[in-house]
């Protein structure tokens, strides 16, 4: 881990491993890694608030404009359908899918500003050298939406349906999709320019200890896992101190949680892969899609990237993280010291590509809300698609209920004398 000059070294838990470090200074760009595992720990970034807060008002602008002009116009057969971002939610409400109505709705729409006003609620007093009310909670709170704040799978979504509509239909693309690009755009630079170590420590400044820290007579030192703040506590439910999270050595039953979520994910995998997603009706028939015969309808028409990309994103990626988190419990619960960093990346692996399979999804509720050309052309959604929404959420609480130190903790029983 790369080290600063001066300043005074604070312990810092990577999350992944467990292992106990000392956060030093570091030079302008530079990042830390843990030397165990390989996991990110932190940055150094210049006035990252002041950045990071001017990129936010920005995205709050281009979010307005967004979600209230045009976004797609669909032509064809002489009739014409012009449609907003919110507008796939609405048709899956008014067909009965509320559930599908309200995830697209809080990935697209919600978590996003929600994520963006909190952030601006901590970082605006923070600029101008005040402390935010309940700033800890606030902040915990916009980090933890970041993985739901889906636009740029969304994104892939629109892709995706307008390569499906382009040969049946004029598509006209309209101010709000420009302005949903560029807002994705800036929402990823304020959160590459955000330092949340810095964020962090003008809320609270971590207490220096000198190395190696030594909590008290009947405590035991906890990481934070919201903000880092390494704290002595004593056996028994404990709140962080800097941000209110429940601080624990180990996630609290992480193995049984985990599996119960996995095995969910597995019995609702089999619905969404045999049930329908949506049905295309032009002009009085059609015939219900499955995921896999909407794969093979792209294949047909010569479209074998487009093809890849569903394929792999709805139906490879799915199956490859029930195999790999099952890997992962099974290995932990025969306490396997087999490749233990090469698990951890395996890990960060499924955490990070779960919410990419919501492709199918946004992609749906794009065509739900274009082609409703009443007898020319109509698309309905399908039962499928609320199970394998279901597959993808169940999927990402399963890899965030897992704790990866769990790997790790057969190396240090393995010290431990009998």
């Amino acid at each position: 881990m790369n080290k600063g000059e001066h300043g005074t070294a604070q312990p810092i838990f990577c999350h992944e491993c467990g292992l106990l470090l000392r956060a030093s200074p570091l030079p302008e760009g530079a990042t830390a890694k843990c030397p165990r595992c390989g996991a990110f720990l932190y940055r150094h970034r210049t006035n990252s608030i002041e950045r990071s807060l001017s990129l936010l008002f920005g995205a709050l602008i281009l979010f307005v404009v967004a979600q209230t002009f045009p976004f797609m116009t669909l032509k064809m057969e002489g009739r014409e359908q012009i449609t907003v971002l919110l507008q796939g939610c609405l048709e899956f409400y008014r067909q009965g899918l509320w559930p599908l109505a309200l995830l697209v709705f809080f990935a697209t729409t919600a978590a996003p500003l929600a994520k963006m006003a909190c952030s601006m609620w901590v970082l605006l007093p923070l600029y101008r050298g005040r402390q935010p009310r309940h700033g800890g909670r606030v902040f915990r709170l916009a980090q933890a939406l970041r993985p739901w704040a889906m636009m740029e799978v969304y994104l892939l979504g629109v892709f995706v349906a307008y390569v499906k509509l382009i040969d049946m239909a004029t598509l006209q693309l309209d101010t709000g999709l420009f302005a949903f690009c560029l807002l994705i755009l800036v929402m990823s630079w304020a959160d590459s320019a955000l330092e949340p170590a810095e964020v962090w420590e003008r809320l609270k400044p971590s207490t220096p200890v000198p190395p190696p820290p030594q909590p008290a007579q009947g405590q035991q030192l906890v990481g934070c896992h919201a903000c880092d703040l390494v704290a002595p506590v004593s056996s028994g439910h404990t709140c962080c101190p800097r941000c209110g999270a429940a601080l624990h050595v180990r996630k609290v039953d992480s193995l049984a949680r985990t599996w119960a979520l996995v095995l969910t994910a597995v019995i609702l995998y089999v619905p969404a892969n045999l049930f329908p997603v949506m049905t295309v009706i032009s002009f009085g028939s059609g015939e219900p899609d499955t995921i896999l015969s909407g794969v093979k309808a792209l294949i047909a028409a010569g479209m074998w990237p487009l093809a890849i990309l569903v394929f792999v994103a709805s139906i490879t990626v799915p199956m490859l993280k029930l195999l790999g988190l099952s890997f992962l419990l099974i290995s932990v619960q025969r306490r396997s010291s087999w490749r233990r960093r090469d698990r951890t990346r395996l890990y960060r692996i499924i955490e990070g590509v779960g919410r990419w399979s919501m492709i199918d999804i946004f992609m749906i509720s794009i065509l739900v809300a274009l082609v409703k050309l009443g007898a020319i052309a109509t698309i309905e959604p399908g039962v499928g698609a609320t199970s394998f929404a279901a597959v993808v959420v169940t999927t990402m609480l399963a890899s965030m209920a897992f704790d990866p130190r769990l790997i790790w903790d057969a190396a240090v029983q393995e010290r431990k004398p009998a």
